[in-house]
C-alpha cells in the first residue's frame, strides 16, 4: 500500500498525527512533572534540615534516614560552626560546605541539589543527586502515561477501521464501474453516497451521458452514411453495365460522361462525410488567431475556378480586417461549405457575394455569403441543417450534408448560423456570427 493510496494518505496522517501529539503530550507532562518534583524535593530537603537542626548532637552522631525517605537519595553532612565536618555518610563523595539555603553544586558523582540551614553550634546541609530527582520524575511520566499508551494500539485499530468504512462507498463505485459492460452507459448511482463523492459521480454521469450522445450520433451517421453511398455505388455499377453494352462510340462517350459525373458526385460525398466525421463528435478545437479576411479571400481564390464554370460571378463584396480565435482548417471548412453551395445552387450568370465584416466588440465578427439564387423558403431553413436532407425540388446534385458540416463547425467554436433572404428578397444569405472570446 503506496502512499499514491487515499487509505494509506489517511492512515498515514491520522496515525502520524496521533504519535505526534501523545509524544508532545508525553513531553509536556514530563516537564510538568519534573517541575513539580522539584517543588516537592526542594520543600522536604528543607523540611529535613529545619528538622536536624533542632535535634541534639548526641542525636545527630548515629543517624540513620529512614528507609522511605532514603529511596529518594537524601544524604545529610553536619558542620561545626568553625567549619569542620563532623558526620557525612560513607562511600559518597558529598558537596563541600556551601553556602545557606538553596544551591546546585556540581561534584564527580554529579550535580546535587543542597539546602543548609544553620544553627548557633553547627551547619546541616540536606543534599540529592539531581539524576535521582529525573529518574523519579520519569518514573512518575510513565506511570502517568500508562494507560494512555495502552489505548494508542486500540485507538490505531479503530481508526483503521474507520478509514476503511469511509472507504467503502468509493471501493462499491470502483466495483459497480468495473463490472458494467462495455455498452452500458446508464447514469451511475449516487443517492447513498457521501456528500464529497458525488461531485465525481455527477461528473462521471454527464461523461456518461456525452459518450451515449456520442455514440447515438455515431450510429446514426454511420446508418446515414450507408444509405446515402448505397445510391451512387448501385448507379456506378449500372452505368458500368450501360459502358460495357454500349455499341458505338457515342453510346459509350456517353456512358462515360455520365460515369465520370457519377465518380464525382461519389467523391464528392464522400468527402463531406470525412469532413463531417473530423468535425462530430469532437473536443473542444484548439484557439489560435485567424485572419478571417485573408481566410475568406483565400477561399474564394481556391472556387473561382468553379463559378467560371458556371459563369458566376463570384467576389468580395467587403473584407474588413478581423481576427477570431478558432482552428484554421476547420473555419475554412466552414467557409468552403458556404462559398461552395451558394455556386453550385445559383443558376448560370448569377451573383455570389462574400463579407466579413468586424465589430466594435472583440473578438466578434460577421461572415456573410449572399447569393440571386432560387434560396431557401422559411419552412425548410431549420431543416437543411440536417444530415443528408435536401429541400424538394432541388436542382443542382449534392448530398445534403454541405449546412450540417457548417452548423456543426460553427457549434464547436461558438458562433451562431442563421439564414435568410438575399437582396430584394431574392435568392439566400447565410450569416455567421462569431461570438468566441477573444485571443
Amino acid at each position: 500500500m503506496t502512499l499514491r493510496s487515499l487509505r494509506a494518505r489517511l492512515l498515514a496522517w491520522l496515525l502520524g498525527g496521533i504519535a505526534v501529539v501523545w509524544l508532545i503530550g508525553g513531553f509536556v507532562v514530563y516537564r510538568n512533572t519534573l517541575k513539580q518534583a522539584d517543588t516537592f524535593f526542594d520543600y522536604h530537603l528543607e523540611q529535613m534540615a529545619l528538622l536536624l537542626r533542632d535535634q541534639p548532637v548526641e542525636y545527630l552522631l548515629p543517624l540513620e534516614i529512614p528507609s522511605r525517605v532514603a529511596e529518594y537519595g537524601f544524604v545529610v553532612q553536619v558542620w561545626t560552626a568553625n567549619g569542620r565536618r563532623i558526620w557525612a555518610p560513607p562511600h559518597t563523595v558529598l558537596p563541600n560546605y556551601t553556602a545557606l539555603g538553596f544551591s546546585t553544586v556540581k561534584t564527580s558523582e554529579g550535580r546535587w541539589r543542597v539546602f543548609g540551614v544553620a544553627s548557633p553550634s553547627r551547619v546541616i546541609q540536606v543534599a540529592q543527586l539531581m539524576r535521582v530527582r529525573r529518574q523519579q520524575a520519569v518514573q512518575l511520566v510513565l506511570k502517568t502515561l500508562e494507560p494512555f499508551m495502552l489505548t494508542v494500539p486500540i485507538l490505531g485499530i479503530l481508526v483503521w477501521f474507520a478509514v476503511g468504512h469511509a472507504l467503502e462507498p468509493l471501493q462499491r463505485l470502483a466495483s459497480s464501474v468495473k463490472a458494467r459492460r462495455v455498452a452500458a452507459l446508464e447514469p451511475l448511482a449516487h443517492e447513498q453516497l457521501p456528500e464529497e463523492v458525488q461531485p465525481l459521480v455527477a461528473a462521471l454521469n454527464d461523461l456518461l451521458g456525452r459518450l451515449s450522445s456520442a455514440l447515438e450520433r455515431e450510429r446514426a451517421f454511420m446508418a446515414d452514411a450507408a444509405h446515402e453511398l448505397r445510391t451512387p455505388l448501385t448507379a456506378l455499377h449500372l452505368q458500368l453495365d450501360a459502358l460495357a453494352r454500349a455499341g458505338t462510340d457515342r453510346e459509350r462517350a456517353e456512358a462515360m460522361e455520365r460515369l465520370s459525373a457519377g465518380v464525382q458526385r461519389s467523391i464528392r460525398l464522400v468527402e463531406q462525410l470525412l469532413a463531417l466525421a473530423r468535425q462530430e463528435p469532437r473536443a473542444e478545437p484548439a484557439h489560435e488567431p485567424i485572419a478571417l479576411d485573408e481566410l475568406a479571400r483565400d477561399v474564394v481564390a481556391e472556387l473561382v475556378p468553379l463559378a467560371d464554370a458556371r459563369h458566376i460571378d463570384l467576389g468580395i463584396a467587403d473584407a474588413q480586417p478581423v481576427v477570431i480565435p478558432g482552428e484554421r482548417e476547420a473555419i475554412a471548412t466552414l467557409v468552403r461549405n458556404l462559398v461552395d453551395n451558394a455556386v453550385r445552387y445559383t443558376p448560370r450568370g448569377g451573383r455570389v457575394d462574400v463579407t466579413v465584416l468586424g465589430s466594435e466588440e472583440p473578438g466578434r465578427a460577421v461572415l456573410k455569403v449572399a447569393d440571386n439564387g432560387p434560396g431557401i423558403a422559411p419552412a425548410e431553413r431549420a431543416r437543411v441543417f440536417d444530415r443528408f436532407y435536401r429541400q424538394p425540388g432541388a436542382s443542382a446534385p449534392g448530398s445534403g450534408l454541405g449546412l450540417a458540416i457548417v452548423k456543426t463547425i460553427a457549434a464547436a467554436h461558438g458562433a451562431q448560423v442563421e439564414l435568410g433572404a438575399g437582396e430584394n428578397a431574392r435568392g439566400l444569405t447565410v450569416t455567421v456570427t462569431f461570438t468566441a472570446a477573444p485571443v
